[in-house]
């Protein structure tokens, strides 16, 4: 997701990104909250959360992973929120890709959710020794399964550290935080299938 540096009033933004500043001021005005409860809840600076529903920034994954939090939904629902319409089949030129402009972190939908099924599975790519960091899952006691498809992925999971290469594959249940690192010399590709409790 990707936007102009907000100098021009008229820049081209990222169609997604402007969908996703919308969708978060309105999952706020459903609850009926002011930013400063928001900012609460969150943890977020009320400035930050007002300027990523301006549209003027673009949110990390850390920040959409704290809302996501407070709303009680996963990073791929809340994104899904902001896509056309869900197909039983997503074609790979259709799959939404999101990219943290922070980490460089970069995720690929490949089956967003759909109303009445609680698995989902994503793409995860991170260059040599890109790091990101989640202080809190997005839904207590989610399943989710990383099996690497090319290079290694250093993941710690609450105080369990394990390094993955190709083709292993780690299960857990979410409770804590989490931090993605891939060591190098090449980026690490992984799959990720978060399944709701």
């Amino acid at each position: 997701m990707k936007h102009g540096d907000g100098g021009d009033p008229d820049d081209s933004r990222d169609p997604i990104d402007a969908r996703l500043a919308a969708r978060l001021a309105a999952l706020r005005a459903e609850r009926g909250w002011s930013l400063g409860e928001l900012a609460d809840r969150s943890g977020v600076s009320r400035s930050t959360l007002s300027r990523a529903e301006r549209c003027e920034i673009s949110p990390t994954a850390s920040l959409l992973n704290r809302l996501c939090a407070v709303h009680g939904r996963t990073m791929s629902q809340l994104l899904s929120e902001v896509e056309a319409t869900s197909a039983q089949v997503v074609r790979a030129d259709e799959q939404t890709v999101w990219t943290d402009p922070a980490s460089g972190f970069e995720r690929r939908s490949v089956s967003p959710p759909q109303a009445g099924l609680r698995a989902e599975v994503v793409e995860g790519h991170l260059d040599a020794g890109a790091d990101l960091s989640y202080d809190r899952p997005p839904v207590p006691g989610l399943e989710q399964h990383i099996w690497v498809l090319e290079g290694t992925l250093t993941l710690t999971v609450g105080d369990s550290e394990h390094t993955l290469h190709a083709g292993d594959c780690v299960r857990f249940r979410l409770w804590g935080p989490t931090r993605f690192h891939c060591p190098g010399p090449e980026p690490v590709r992984y799959a990720l299938v978060v399944v709701e409790p």
